[in-house]
């Protein structure tokens, strides 16, 4: 499994820019987008930090992506103008963009696991600001062909100080000096300025193999040289020194490997069944089931479990339900019920469980609310929360919330959510329907952290929202593709089956959604990497943050 794909590595620069700032440059930002083969869908797979006032960016952030020799991989890099913090870029100017295939660009593979960590610091450093002191950052470059210098990492800015300390930088040993200690690196010392017109304070040159003498406990410092200055005085020394504190190289684990040593992905099922649904009797309700006894939850169900399900040896998923009077007195409504209606065995089998009990229970429900996510976030957390205590990389879960956007326990959730962010868990939000998902996307967090109520913030980024809109195409149905006389029809699992006949004249077949089946697989399938995008990333950082490394893989499967 793990020789089935490369990882390469795009390191994007621009010139000449346009400007759509007033009295300033623009404040550009890299996206990158994947063709998912369905018509003119495009996939985002990364995007690049924001560069200020400038029209010739040179982006630090790498953009990652996996190389499929067999496949063209048509892609986008769109550059936007970024004027606020939203990550929606509906709302900021376009730049350009370029579509092109991986086959046609330069990429580095990243065959080194391990990663550089190293804590700077500087001292004494010249003073560039005519009312303060200086504003200094660091950037590191390493040795490209023909000379050039390649930016592999900038730190952040340190305000109005001579002697800074930056954060702990940790970046690809790849990245950083493409795997090789020996290889030439150039560390720029700067003064940051607003307009982007940053003044150099000093650089040096050094190598992995010499950065690492830090490592014996002794910091190691470099003198931070002016180039003019030094063809001028012939008394300068320096213009301040750049300390390593220490450096270290540490193997940096991947998705893959936690999974190849046994890691379970267990996978769990909340369904709204809240008032603002709908009659499931009416069409127009989001749980109405269609002739051929599908709609939207299920389409949704069917698109992520299928994936999910192949990462878990039992193929037993618990499946709730919440917003619902249940039979017989349908007195209040339930925030947590079992979706087979059985609280001491609330599992199904396989994704194909899930459905059939959803199917059996649908008629039996009366829709009410409100709409309270944080029962069931609790419930699967205690369960994270017991398999933490373990102290290895065996377990971790995930839990689909399938909504159409109404949340009641707003504060709640985002109190349950910080505290999950500690556990082995991720939460992904399909939102149903044609609602603004203002609440999902501040549950997302991607424009920000997200804080409890206390103003707490999460310890990780746990949760992915995705609106099932995005991807009309998707349907739970079959796919039907007209031959000569007769239609045929190609069976989506979980579908009861349906023969018919068609007059060799007839065009149409009622009660069927026309849809190609490969704009059907490609929609069903840009759904699922949409939505799971950032597991395999939240699986990883939790158990880096327990410091738990992947057990130890076995012998190689038989083919």
């Amino acid at each position: 499994m793990a020789d089935c794909v490369s990882k390469v590595e795009l390191t994007v620069s621009c010139t000449d820019l346009l400007d759509k700032d007033v009295g300033s440059k623009s404040d550009p930002l890299c996206v990158l987008l994947q063709s998912t083969g369905a018509g003119d869908k495009w996939m985002e797979l990364g995007r690049t930090e924001r560069m200020k006032n400038t029209s010739s960016p040179s982006f630090s952030q790498r953009l990652r992506l996996d190389y499929h020799f067999e496949n063209v991989q048509n892609l986008k890099l769109q550059i936007y103008d970024i004027d606020n913090s939203s990550s929606d870029l509906s709302d900021d100017d376009f730049l350009g963009g370029v579509e092109l295939t991986l086959g046609q660009v330069t990429a580095e593979e990243i065959k080194d696991n391990r990663a550089i960590i190293l804590e700077l610091e500087a001292k004494n450093l010249d003073k560039k600001d005519m009312f303060g002191k200086s504003d200094p950052f660091l950037e590191i470059f390493k040795a490209g062909e023909g000379g050039k210098w390649q930016l592999v990492h900038r730190t952040e800015v340190v305000k109005n100080s001579l002697s800074p300390s930056w954060k702990k930088i940790s970046v690809p040993l790849q990245t950083f000096c493409s795997g090789d200690l020996e290889k030439p690196l150039k560390v720029d010392c700067s003064d940051h300025d607003g307009d982007g017109s940053h003044d150099l304070i000093g650089s040096f040159t050094t190598k992995v193999s010499e950065l690492q003498k830090a490592a014996l406990g002794s910091p190691v410092e470099f003198q931070c040289i002016h180039p003019d200055k030094q063809k001028k005085k012939k008394s300068y020394k320096n213009s301040g020194v750049v300390v390593v504190k220490s450096c270290k190289l540490e193997a940096q684990y991947t998705f893959l490997d936690y999974v190849m040593g046994g890691c379970q992905i267990n996978f769990t099922v909340g369904i709204d069944f809240t008032g603002s649904n709908g009659d499931p009797r009416s069409p127009d309700s989001l749980h109405y089931l269609s002739p051929d006894g599908t709609n939207q939850y299920l389409s949704a169900l069917w698109s992520v479990g299928q994936v999910v399900q192949d990462y878990d040896t039992d193929k037993l998923f618990p499946a709730f339900g919440f917003g619902a009077k249940l039979p017989p007195d349908y007195q209040a409504a339930h925030h947590e019920f079992a979706l087979n209606f059985n609280p001491s065995n609330p599992y199904c089998q396989g994704i194909q469980g899930i459905v059939d009990a959803y199917r059996m229970v649908l008629p039996q429900l009366r829709l009410s609310g409100p709409t309270n996510f944080s029962p069931i976030i609790n419930h699967v957390a205690s369960i994270a929360s017991s398999a933490a205590q373990a102290n290895a990389a065996t377990q971790y879960f995930v839990l689909l919330i399938l909504t159409d956007g109404e949340i009641t326990d707003l504060d709640q959730t985002k109190d349950a959510i910080v505290r999950a962010s500690r556990l082995p868990l991720s939460i992904i939000i399909v939102g149903v329907g044609p609602a603004d998902f203002k609440a999902m996307q501040l549950l997302d967090g991607d424009d920000g952290v997200l804080r409890s109520t206390v103003g707490e913030a999460v310890s990780r980024d746990i949760v992915q929202f995705v609106p099932l809109r995005d991807f009309k195409d998707v349907s739970f149905g079959a796919a039907l593709t007209e031959g000569p006389g007769s239609v045929q029809m190609e069976q989506s699992p979980g579908k009861p089956s349906r023969s018919f006949s068609e007059h060799p004249g007839l065009k149409t077949v009622s009660c069927w959604k026309f849809t190609p089946l490969s704009l059907f697989q490609a929609s069903v399938s840009a759904l699922a990497q949409s939505v799971l995008a950032e597991v395999p990333h939240q699986l990883v950082s939790y158990f880096k943050m327990r410091g738990l490394d992947p057990a130890k893989q076995g012998p190689p499967a038989k083919p």
